[in-house]
């Protein structure tokens, strides 16, 4: 008889335990957050690399829901930092993501990546509104001009979703207002579209321009 594909993975990440109940457990403690039961099972052999069926660490699972002290917990026991899950995002860009302060500043201590592609930390962080974590981010030496595959910036996201704390901090770090997305829009662009004139008049301040060019055609 065929073991399932869970039977598989729990043997491959769990090799002292024999059964799924008990890598759901494992799962199940990094993302509530405990701590004493993730480590009672690393101790007696489960891997600090484990992951769920979507790729997703641990470390991921309890940077994700602001977990610190699992965070700190399998940082201290050597988890790799900057595996990224099926989607590309790693434990930092998914802690930036949510907002968790704490676990942003454990992660960057421990030597996390800033700078990922496509999504990186930053881009996360913007979208969101998160100030201080950009902030945090920044400090750390991530680019403030990085962009995503459609070309999405930082200061773009900010300015899409109206985050003018985020915008200033930003500008202020030397973000190119003129950066464009594949579609050619600028976070001018975006702003305006989003009703968000204030962002925009701030963009237009450091020199920010519609990436917008209107051909007329003269018969």
């Amino acid at each position: 008889m065929q073991r399932s594909v869970l039977a598989v993975l729990t043997f491959a990440v769990l090799p002292h335990f024999a059964n799924a109940a008990t890598y759901d457990d494992l799962i199940n403690a990094a993302k509530m957050g405990v701590t004493s039961e993730v480590a009672s099972m690393v101790d007696r052999g489960a891997s600090a690399d484990s992951t769920d069926k979507e790729g997703n660490t641990l470390l991921m699972l309890a940077a994700r829901d602001g977990n610190d002290d699992t965070v700190a917990y399998l940082i201290k026991r050597k988890a790799k930092l900057n595996t990224r899950n099926s989607v590309g995002d790693t434990a930092l860009a998914l802690a930036s993501f949510r907002g968790h302060k704490r676990s942003v500043e454990l992660l960057l201590a421990g030597g996390a990546e800033v700078n990922t592609p496509d999504w990186s930390p930053l881009i996360y962080a913007g979208f969101n509104g998160h100030t201080e974590i950009a902030a945090l981010l920044i400090k750390a030496g991530a680019d403030v001009n990085a962009a995503s595959g459609n070309g999405s910036t930082p200061l773009i996201v900010a300015a899409k979703g109206g985050h003018i704390e985020v915008v200033k901090l930003l500008l202020a770090s030397r973000a190119d207002p003129n950066k464009e997305l594949q579609n050619g829009d600028t976070a001018l662009d975006v702003a305006l579209r989003a009703n968000n004139t204030d962002i925009g008049d701030l963009l237009r301040k450091a020199g920010g321009r519609s990436g917008k060019t209107i051909s007329i055609q003269i018969k």
